[in-house]
């Protein structure tokens, strides 16, 4: 199982949550970007139905694949 963590940073002014170096909009407070990290968290880990997916890779090329609706990343939600 893959483990996602949202981190609550201080980002442009106000604060964000990231994953992977890719930032949220801007909250006001550290509570609102907490609140919606931990909303975020809690949307990644819903199951959904299990689809075929294309994606395309760093090289560009073109892949399918089958994403399976229950196969969800564990989440957490971390403060630095």
């Amino acid at each position: 199982m893959s483990r996602v963590v949202y981190e609550v940073v201080e980002h442009d002014g106000g604060w964000a949550y990231k994953f992977d170096n890719v930032f949220s909009e801007t909250y006001p407070t550290h509570a609102a970007a907490h609140a919606a990290a931990v909303a975020a968290a809690a949307e990644q880990r819903v199951p959904g139905p299990t689809e075929v997916i294309q994606f395309e890779d760093e090289k560009g090329q073109w892949h399918e694949e089958t994403a399976k609706g229950n196969d969800r990343p564990s989440t957490e939600v971390e403060d630095k």
